[in-house]
């Protein structure tokens, strides 16, 4: 991408009419204008995260004029979760898709999404607020695995989750709170493997949710692994008890 953001409400349109894959419109705080009003109310109907945003933070992206809103790019196609599910059985394979919570970090986003395009599952699941940018720099630090690995960028994780189980898939939340071991879950049902944030771990909210909670097994001294590691384990987990197989 020679540049991920757009600025100015004209630009901006303009963007939205050619159909630019867009990961969220900052908007200056406090604002009073009709356009950019319309603006944000034509983003939410498209479920384009809606952000107010210091007119401090806007100038960092562009010194130029802005106008009050910039049009933050994304470097995937974004695809629904239903389709997703839907083809996967169609074409039978055993599903296999990643849960983000809150998972903020572009390197853990780029560096899972490397992790499940090379285990062989279907999808990753964000939600549309408090995920990392998938922009340039999480296309690089994927390895180019974002061309491959469908995106769904879903309102609510927890609905999501709660559809993903209605169509038959376990929730394994991967928690360091958990007493069962990974190593215990039989991931050879379709699964959607669960993980959370770099600094608070999984919501609560979600945790209810789950089928079951597990941890990695650790014997040193530090009480946790990086997030994007946990998940390469959990999927690989998964790849060795299919035998390497989608299904």
């Amino acid at each position: 991408m020679t540049t991920d953001f757009v600025y100015g409400i004209r630009p901006v349109q303009e963007a939205l009419l050619a159909g630019k894959e867009i990961d969220k419109l900052l908007i200056q705080k406090g604002i009073q204008n009709e356009a950019v009003r319309q603006l944000a109310e034509q983003c939410r109907q498209l479920n384009i995260p809606v952000i107010p945003t210091p007119e401090e933070k806007l100038r960092r992206i562009t010194r130029k004029n802005h106008q009050g809103v910039v049009c933050l790019l994304s470097a995937v196609t974004f695809t629904s979760l239903d389709s997703v599910v839907s083809q996967t059985y169609a074409e039978g394979k055993l599903p296999l898709l990643v849960a983000l919570d809150r998972v903020t970090d572009v390197r853990n986003v780029g560096a899972i999404a490397r992790s499940a395009e090379c285990a062989g599952a279907q999808a990753i699941v964000i939600p549309q607020r408090g995920s990392a940018r998938l922009g340039a720099d999480a296309w690089k630090t994927s390895a180019g695995a974002l061309n491959y690995i469908p995106i769904c960028r879903e309102p609510s994780l927890s609905n999501a989750l709660k559809f993903l189980q209605k169509n038959g898939l376990q929730v394994i939340a991967c928690t360091e709170k958990a007493t069962q071991s990974i190593y215990e879950i039989d991931f050879t049902f379709p699964t959607v493997i669960l993980v959370g944030s770099e600094e608070n771990g999984i919501r609560s909210e979600l945790l209810s949710i789950a089928d079951q909670q597990a941890t990695i097994p650790m014997i040193g001294r530090i009480a946790s692994l990086n997030v994007s590691v946990a998940a390469s384990i959990c999927l690989f987990e998964a790849l060795r008890q299919r035998g390497g197989k989608h299904s």
